[in-house]
């Protein structure tokens, strides 16, 4: 039986990935594409005291539970169902609900740790670093968090200087020599975007040309 084909786009907070990944969903609106974010694997905290959490360094590889995704993401090779959690940023700890995801054919996941980890690279048919500029990126962090994460100005700019950049150069960027293809500029460069969903409809024919010679 073909199995669903991965994608891995990784890069540092801000670059651009989720707009990448959108746009290729985009491009395959007719197909059953699904993505799944890194960030919702972050570990379950809530055995810890809320004044522990927020000591938590989210821009460690620790900081994921990729067990549990590596779980999740075998399990939709092998098309069945998964429970995908939901991550609290504002509690710093997962929540009680879950979301039900069915398997697709494209499965595209995407976070600043997913080239991190072998057993995640070796799921992947097709990887990508999304490559921006460092001053780009944290303006797009400082709007995110502020808006979307309950953060003031002060925290993100103190984190990003203690935890965030130094997480990057140690974590992140050496993950570039693991990409097929690294995107400079991210959504914005709709040239390698427009190459790369060209990629992958090859590669998905390729699968049903196999397919059908065996059956």
């Amino acid at each position: 039986m073909k199995k669903p084909v991965v994608i891995g786009v990784g890069g540092g907070t801000g670059s651009g990935k989720t707009t990448v990944a959108k746009r290729i969903l985009k491009s395959f609106a007719n197909q059953q594409v699904l993505l799944i974010q890194q960030d919702s694997y972050y570990k379950d905290q809530s055995h810890l005291p809320f004044e522990e959490r927020i000591k938590t360094n989210y821009d460690h590889p620790f900081a994921f539970d990729n067990d549990l995704f590596i779980e999740n993401l075998n399990e939709l090779l092998q098309y069945k169902a998964i429970d995908k959690p939901i991550y609290d940023y504002k509690l710093h700890t997962r929540k009680e609900e879950i979301v039900k995801v069915a398997p697709k054919e494209v499965i595209i996941i995407e976070g600043i740790m997913v080239l991190e980890d072998e057993r995640l690279r070796d799921l992947m048919d097709i990887k990508l670093f999304v490559d921006t500029d460092a001053d780009v990126r944290i303006i797009r962090r400082l709007v995110r968090d502020i808006r979307d994460r309950g953060r003031t100005l002060e925290s993100v700019i103190d984190q990003y200087l203690s935890v965030v950049r130094p997480m990057h150069l140690q974590f992140v960027e050496p993950t570039k020599r693991y990409a097929d293809i690294i995107i400079p500029e991210g959504g914005n460069n709709k040239v390698a975007i427009d190459l790369l969903v060209t990629k992958i409809k090859s590669t998905l024919e390729e699968r049903l040309d196999r397919e059908e010679m065996i059956n």
